[in-house]
């Protein structure tokens, strides 16, 4: 059922209403196989169910952290292949890390539509130019360059310029930056300078370092990834007869995370599409945190500009986190500015009230490390697994004190982005056992009277490591127990999800998680950045160095730079499904000057700290807001939708529906509005906005209380103003107002 642009369908009596959905986040890894297009749709809401209906045309969902997003596009396109509206093999789902690829893979498989192809912009663009280079160019494709830092460095030494470690990173992040954003080494610097880029060098030594790593891989035969995209549209611009061949190939485009969209991806999308719109595009502006890579959310911002005619649905119910952890979620967006924050959505948790987020301060760096380790090991003792705990920090330089403190509390702890799963060479080694029990069969004297499937997998790993209780204390050896235990989980859940599966079946499972990267749990609490955490989630999250100069981080100096450090922030909370600590030290080192203070982010959000802004003014007009305040959605009065964006919360309707404004009433607000900023020397938005004007025109309140209902008369301004706004609104004259900036 499709609904208007901007308008969600109305709910039905379905299941959701009586207990039937489903989580949208941490389903099990294996549920029964779906055989139906009707089965596709058991367990979704309504907002879910209208973007797993609406398969033609372009599609633009809204989709706020932990709502059910990529369960709601896996089972559009599954939806869409179970009742023959969409050919597998003419889908292409793209995504940005390999992991969510790897995870889209595994659900399509699960709901019966393992033909559709799921890869990041980067594979699907590599598939491509390997296929038709020698069509197109001629001769074997260059060879693909893993690491460019080691190009940047002799680049460096070849222009005479001398970079330290930190300087080789951040070049070569802003080469990353000038080829995602089609800019050549020549226009560079002036780029850079439109941009804001907080160069590491000299603007015009980046640029002839830029140039002197492009020859260097033209010399030598080799391209990096820029260099796949780059390549890949330079043949569809070129050579119509390819471009129409993948058009003829993929007709249908989905596209997650569509906020990290680079120009360069969203070129690559506009060849593969042509003049089509069969396009789905996923993605929350509030969680752009990748600028710095040439990421920006306008495309998202402005699909409904671009694709007038699109079907534009908002998720906002989170499966994910309890209402505290939300309400402080919200919080965060609520002190935000800029674009991205009007748009931004406010989240209504699905779930039970859980405890309330913990702040907690400490002098000094190591006592907030140990802190957070024995806040760590109570969880566990509690019975929360270490593999659902993690600690997110700013930057990686912050892991080393944590590392120490977990290791000296006896916790079991793993890097993220660490060597990837498969490659480990324990695992390497258990998968090649398996596969030898499988084609053995019962001839296998490990596997002598063993007939479940866990204990096989338990008896054959026992003879490459695994033992049923770990080593003590951590490091290599228990690690390779960490990655063992992991395996045999997989196929304890593997056998609940399919009874009867054997070990070879789990062999081929096991042989398909590695080619999509779909690796298993390890029980270890995750140590990572806060980047690095997004698209992941936990029971139990620790943010920790929350100190004005980490979070927003020294160099973020520009509102759009600070707004970012906010968005990553909110990324971070929105990570825990119940346990939410926050923390922070006064100075680095035991006995240091207790120089730092908490994250600014945290103003009137943490227990005793005044909101930004305050004063009397502002103190009356947060006591209106809570007085008036509401936990749950807030609904249209109009069509009954749930509201999220800022514009349509203040006239408590959807933009699109029908308004009921007295629009005389509406003209004589402006003009008052226009005297009052005449006289005071303000613009007429610091009065009252256009919005606020109209949900008053609309709502023609008689009295104060009606008046401080609507959203943007908070308690300053109703004091200073309500009386001539209620005038107004009576059919009276005004008086004169007051004047003063009291």
């Amino acid at each position: 059922m499709q609904a208007a642009c901007g308008q969600v369908s109305r709910p039905t009596h379905e299941t959701w209403q009586h207990g039937g959905v489903t989580p949208a986040t941490h389903s099990p890894s294996f549920a029964g196989s779906v055989d139906s297009a009707d089965a596709v749709l058991l367990g979704l809401d309504p907002e879910q169910r209208e973007v797993a209906t609406t398969l033609r045309g372009p599609v633009c969902v809204l989709a706020g952290a932990g709502t059910g997003k990529t369960r709601a596009i896996t089972h559009r396109i599954a939806y869409g292949v179970q009742s023959g509206q969409l050919m597998p093999a003419s889908v292409l789902a793209v995504t940005f890390t390999n992991r969510a690829a790897g995870e889209m893979r595994g659900r399509l498989r699960t709901l019966g539509a393992g033909g559709v192809q799921a890869r990041t912009f980067h594979s699907a663009a590599l598939r491509q130019l390997q296929y038709f280079w020698p069509k197109a160019i001629g001769g074997d494709v260059p060879r693909l360059l893993e690491r460019k830092i080691q190009f940047v460095a002799e680049a460096g030494a070849r222009c005479r310029i001398r970079l330290d470690r930190g300087e080789l990173r951040d070049v070569t992040g802003e080469i990353e930056w000038a080829k995602v954003t089609q800019t050549v080494p020549a226009d560079y610097p002036a780029a850079a300078l439109k941009a804001g880029r907080e160069a590491p060098r000299d603007l015009a030594e980046i640029a002839q370092i830029y140039g002197t790593y492009e020859q260097l891989k033209r010399d030598r035969g080799m391209i990096d990834f820029e260099d796949v995209l780059l390549l890949t549209v330079g043949i569809l611009q070129d050579r119509h007869d390819i471009a129409e061949q993948i058009r003829a190939q993929y007709q249908h485009f989905v596209v997650d995370e569509y906020q990290d969209v680079s120009p360069l991806q969203q070129r690559l999308l506009d060849l593969w599409l042509g003049e089509r719109d069969s396009l789905c595009v996923v993605g929350d502006a509030s969680q752009t945190i990748y600028s710095f890579t040439g990421a920006t959310p306008d495309h998202l911002l402005n699909f409904r500009t671009r694709y007038p005619q699109a079907t534009v649905v908002k998720l906002v119910r989170d499966y994910r986190s309890t209402p505290q952890v939300v309400h402080l979620a919200n919080g965060l967006l609520n002190q935000a500015k800029g674009r991205a924050a009007e748009h931004r959505l406010e989240l209504v948790s699905q779930r039970e009230p859980g405890p309330d987020p913990a702040y907690a301060e400490y002098p000094d760096e190591p006592a907030e490390a140990e802190g957070t380790a024995r806040r760590i090991r109570d969880l566990i003792a509690a019975g929360v697994p270490a593999g659902e705990i993690a600690v997110l920090y700013r930057i990686n330089a912050q892991s080393e004190v944590y590392e120490q403190a977990l290791a000296d509390a006896g916790v079991p702890y793993q890097l993220r982005g660490a060597e990837r799963f498969f490659e480990r060479p324990e695992v390497q080694k258990a998968s090649l056992a398996l596969r030898g029990a499988a084609r053995s069969g019962g001839n296998d004297p490990l596997l002598d009277d063993v007939v479940e499937l866990g204990s096989q997998v338990r008896a054959v790993l026992s003879s490459t490591g695994w033992t049923a209780e770990p080593p003590a204390g951590s490091g290599a050896v228990r690690d390779q127990w960490e990655s063992l235990a992991a395996l045999v989980r997989l196929a304890e859940d593997f056998a609940r999800g399919r009874p009867g599966a054997t070990l070879a079946d789990l062999t081929v499972e096991l042989e398909e998680r590695k080619a999509a990267q779909h690796a298993p749990t390890v029980q270890g609490v995750t140590l990572a950045s806060l980047h690095a955490a997004k698209g992941l989630e936990w029971d139990a999250v620790f943010l920790v160095g929350l100190t004005d100069g980490m979070m927003p981080i020294t160099y973020a100096k520009t509102d759009e730079q600070i707004e970012e450090e906010r968005r990553l922030l909110y990324v971070g909370v929105t990570r825990a499904r119940l346990h939410l600590g926050l923390s922070w030290g006064l100075s680095r080192a035991p006995g240091g000057r207790a120089s730092r203070r908490p994250s600014r982010f945290l103003n009137g959000l943490r227990p005793g700290s005044a909101a930004p802004g305050s004063g009397s003014g502002a103190a009356a007009e947060r006591a209106v807001a809570r007085k008036r305040g509401r936990r749950g959605p807030v609904l249209c009065r109009v069509c009954g939708k749930t509201l999220t964006e800022a514009g349509e919360l203040k006239l408590m309707r959807c933009e699109d529906c029908p308004s009921d404004m007295d629009e005389g009433l509406y003209e004589r607000l402006r003009e008052w509005r226009a005297v009052q900023s005449k006289q005071q020397g303000l613009p007429p938005y610091c009065v009252f906005t256009d919005k606020t004007l109209m949900a008053i025109a609309e709502a023609a309140p008689s009295e104060g209380g009606e008046l401080s209902m609507i959203s943007g008369v908070g308690g300053r301004k109703l004091e200073r103003y309500g009386a001539d706004v209620l005038a107004i609104c009576a059919g009276q004259e005004p008086g004169a107002g007051e004047s003063d900036d009291a």
